[in-house]
């Protein structure tokens, strides 16, 4: 945990904080901190500061807040993703936010599984909790913004043409004869599942202005794939 994130109801006064979860078991038992000791916080979803321990004991962790640092740039891609298996979800979940990512889309295509969308890992508050396991290894505070698609053809045809007003869209294609790692600026980067896309969603995706690029010569596991592709950004 490389940054003690706060919530709304953490709050005693204007610049106090009171932790009885495993935030403080984690400066408690972990991190061993005594009075005076200095943390670095932030508000989720808001601003990034120190905070200094003014209170400690089995039960609760009290510190003194100061905020006055911005979140993190974010990523200069936003993602759209075939919906993966739940146990790869969880881990894109993390990557995406560890990585700044402002914008996932999780999409539907004919690769897969229906029963996919019935995860429970897609409710409000699981999906929290994994981008907050990514924030706090990356020392953010600003979560990505998670969209569900259940259906391809209308994301792209009816919701891509906005997200990709000002900047590229690409789907990574592994015979494309470009690599994604060309793109300069904001992009929209469509990632498949395993197996990728079939010829028709590429096809589709293509003529609704996505360009094919590929992310190297090797098949690459979803998570790998999302991490790989946000590795390309130019800056």
């Amino acid at each position: 945990m490389n940054i003690i994130l706060l919530r709304p109801d953490d709050w005693l006064d204007a610049s106090t904080v009171e932790l009885r979860d495993r935030r403080h078991e984690h400066i408690h038992k972990v991190l061993k901190s005594s009075v005076g000791a200095s943390l670095k916080v932030g508000e989720i979803g808001g601003h990034r500061g120190t905070g200094i321990v003014t209170l400690i004991s089995d039960d609760a962790t009290q510190i003194m807040v100061t905020l006055s640092q911005p979140p993190s740039p974010r990523h200069t891609f936003d993602i759209a993703l075939a919906l993966p298996r739940p146990k790869m979800l969880r881990r894109v979940l993390r990557t995406v936010a560890e990585m700044g990512v402002a914008h996932l889309h999780l999409i539907h295509s004919a690769r897969v599984e229906k029963s996919f969308w019935q995860t429970p890992l897609l409710q409000p508050e699981r999906i929290s909790q994994a981008l907050q396991a990514g924030l706090e290894r990356s020392g953010d505070t600003l979560p990505p913004q998670i969209h569900l698609h259940r259906f391809f053809k209308p994301f792209i045809e009816d919701i891509a043409p906005g997200l990709l007003d000002g900047r590229q869209g690409w789907i990574a294609h592994q015979t494309a004869a470009q690599p994604i790692s060309r793109v300069a600026g904001r992009a929209l980067v469509l990632l498949g599942p395993e197996g990728g896309f079939v010829p028709y969603e590429l096809g589709l995706a293509q003529t609704a202005g996505f360009s094919a690029g590929h992310l190297g010569g090797r098949t690459l596991s979803v998570d790998t794939a999302v991490a790989a592709a946000l590795s390309q950004a130019l800056s």
